[in-house]
């Protein structure tokens, strides 16, 4: 089966080589040099598996920047394509996502579009009476960076969402999920079908929940650490509870990333005019996080603080809208100078903040250095260092 991906990021990457083990798959992009390195075997992004696929299976994989080619004649176009949150508008930007849409109502009509890029609750149902001669689907994506790979060879579970009483895209639907499964290494995955409307909604609510649990034990830090407590004891306790868990628990300086961010206001959004108190919380919780970490790192009256990689997670080039963006831009503002060691980045500065790439350079440069993530790097500056990482992982 010939299939096309538009988007090659971390969602349009993982599927694309997912459904390449049995398909025929074209990956579609606007940027040549990540066409370039795809067709060469290398990942454009930062994942170890990605990298290892890529150079390592027999993959019928193509990446392209002719979207003509690749959607001319494919059964399935997936849309993976960023959708930003506009704060302004209070709604992602899904002009990408239109745009594709645009070219396969031009290229192939017959073709069933699955979107996956994360959109509004109810813009699949509206984009479908816009586009009312197209086939499209939604079907949610779960992944992390730097496991976006695996999460699609172990998914958690499968999601497509299909309109009521239209038996060709639910077949299409069970299709698509066949698919997945096929290239899936679990087996026996949960699968299920719903309308698009609850798909989107899943796929909001599920984020907003991890945003939830992130914020819980980010204040439960707080609180402990301004009354002299360990919070690595205190957090251990509550998650035995096996309703708990033991996820989502190790306290950070605040959401941020690719999805987190922009699917909490997104939801906030679509709560207008809805009775709420705890979706304007969790993204007001996170603000106060941000806050709470920069006037810290300020009572100890640095000149120089030093920001260990922008990037919030192991294993991810990705530093958009990380939260330690916010408390570098508080930091600067109360005339404090922050330099930033990000070895992704090969320019000298960045947002007008200084960057050094030279480690033993930057650690001797800093008064304190802020760290999401504690890296054995950091060892010998130790008592420089300020981290709320506990548990040494994500």
């Amino acid at each position: 089966m010939k299939i096309a991906v538009a988007g090659t990021g971390y969602v349009g990457l993982s599927n694309a080589i997912l459904l390449a083990q049995h398909n025929t798959v074209f990956a579609v992009d606007v940027i040549q040099s990540k066409v370039d390195l795809i067709n060469n075997k290398k990942s454009p992004i930062v994942d170890k598996e990605i990298e290892d696929y890529l150079a390592n299976r027999n993959l019928n994989l193509t990446a392209t920047t002719d979207a003509q080619t690749a959607y001319t004649d494919s059964e399935f176009i997936i849309i993976s394509t960023p959708t930003n949150y506009d704060p302004h508008k209070n709604y992602f930007d899904t002009s990408s996502v239109e745009s594709v849409l645009t070219l396969v109502q031009e290229y192939n009509k017959d073709a069933v579009v699955v979107i996956k890029s994360t959109i509004p609750v109810g813009y699949t149902e509206d984009i479908s009476k816009r586009f009312s001669d197209l086939n499209i689907l939604f079907a949610p994506e779960f992944l992390r960076e730097g496991h976006a790979l695996y999460d699609n060879l172990y998914p958690s579970r499968i999601v497509v969402g299909y309109p009521k009483n239209n038996k060709k895209l639910e077949d299409a639907a069970h299709t698509f999920a066949e698919l997945l499964q096929a290239g899936a290494i679990k087996k026996d995955i949960p699968t299920l079908f719903t309308q698009p409307t609850e798909a989107e909604a899943i796929k909001l609510f599920a984020n907003t929940y991890l945003a939830l649990r992130v914020s819980y034990f980010n204040e439960l830090d707080t609180y402990a650490e301004m009354h002299g407590l360990d919070t690595k004891q205190i957090i251990q306790g509550v998650s035995l509870d096996p309703r708990i868990g033991d996820g989502y628990n190790n306290p950070s300086f605040g959401y941020g990333g690719y999805c987190l961010p922009k699917d909490t206001k997104q939801l906030l959004a679509n709560y207008a005019n809805i009775p709420q108190n705890l979706m304007s919380a969790i993204v007001e919780s996170n603000r106060t996080r941000k806050e709470y970490i920069a006037r810290h790192v300020l009572e100890r009256r640095p000149n120089v603080v030093g920001i260990y990689r922008l990037t919030m997670k192991a294993n991810s080039d990705n530093f958009r809208q990380s939260s330690i963006q916010d408390v570098m831009k508080i930091l600067r503002g109360e005339g404090v100078k922050v330099i930033i060691y990000e070895p992704t980045i090969s320019v000298s500065e960045f947002e007008k903040y200084q960057v050094c790439n030279d480690l033993a350079s930057f650690k001797s440069s800093c008064d304190v250095i802020l760290a999401n993530r504690i890296s054995p790097d950091l060892e010998d500056s130790r008592s420089k260092v300020y981290t709320r990482d506990l548990f040494s992982r994500d």
